[in-house]
């Protein structure tokens, strides 16, 4: 088989990853949580998530329809490393709902176009309308992240975009837009361990890119543009939700619940929402200590 970049995934893995991690990739069996300091040591047991899984979907059915009736417009903004597991959470929110209702948005590099216009002005139209919920599957912070770290905008234009962002999310938010951010954080071993499960299996190799292969030797400026990027747009009025992701199951759960726990909706059922796991989904401060994480 053919691999996605000349196997560049499996020759990272070989030479060029730290011995802490291949190590860890080389130990963890199919259940084993890869980074230290994740505060769970094994996934969730299937039977136990899937049962919390479809109390939270049921939940989310009474929302669509609540804001169908109402009018509301809600827009959840999905961000992440690669393979944090953003496209696998949007999913769990969205695979009950009416599509017509429920929609996503995964924009591509602006075309010459759009590069000359305002930054933020492409993703205006996309934003949700009355009784619309929409998903952002990576959003506005392309620019304090992926386009800093490799060079896609100047140091000039990203403190731009710092300037502008609290602005233009208190605009939103003013407007009546219920808007949520969710910041999906995978450890250093555990999103190589995804990506070479993905350079593996034929039916995922879509979802590799050149940016994923040359992002793997960036880790470090990716953390350091991260940590900048949470600390710079945490507000107020539009505070990141951030989800430790190495266990997906439990970043699905979490992250569906903080965002209906926020969300007054109709038949609002308390017990099936459950407890969030503070030690998993939190705000900035969760973010893990270990440079690796």
């Amino acid at each position: 088989m053919d691999l996605p970049f000349d196997g560049a995934i499996s020759q990272y893995f070989a030479e060029d990853a730290p011995s802490e991690v291949r190590n860890a990739i080389k130990r963890g069996d199919k259940g084993d949580i890869l980074s230290r300091d994740f505060p769970h040591s094994e996934r969730l047991p299937r039977k136990a998530y899937e049962k919390e899984l479809a109390a939270l979907q049921i939940e989310l059915v009474k929302l669509q329809s609540w804001a169908k009736e109402s009018g509301a417009r809600v827009a959840i903004v999905f961000e992440g490393r690669d393979a944090a597991g953003k496209g696998g959470t949007i999913k769990r929110f969205r695979e009950n709902l009416n599509p017509r209702g429920a929609r996503v948005v995964a924009l591509s590099k602006p075309t010459e176009t759009e590069a000359t216009q305002w930054y933020f002005q492409r993703y205006i139209d996309h934003l949700p309308a009355g009784g619309e919920i929409v998903f952002f599957d990576r959003s506005w912070y392309n620019r304090g992240v992926v386009e800093h770290v490799f060079g896609f905008c100047t140091d000039d234009q990203r403190e731009h975009f710092f300037s502008q962002v609290p602005a233009f999310e208190n605009m939103l938010v003013d407007e009546g837009i219920l808007l949520f951010k969710v910041w999906l954080n995978v450890g250093r071993a555990e999103q190589l361990r995804r990506f070479l499960g993905r350079e593996r299996d034929p039916l995922k190799h879509w979802k590799l890119s050149w940016i994923d292969v040359e992002g793997l030797k960036k880790w470090e400026s990716y953390t350091a543009a991260i940590k900048e990027t949470l600390s710079r747009s945490h507000t107020e009025t539009a505070p990141w939700i951030v989800v430790r992701s190495d266990d997906k199951r439990r970043a699905r759960l979490n992250g569906i619940r903080a965002v209906l726990s926020q969300i007054d909706y109709a038949n609002k059922d308390e017990k099936a929402l459950g407890t969030i796991d503070s030690s998993v989904c939190g705000g900035p401060e969760i973010w893990p200590a270990n440079s690796d994480a």
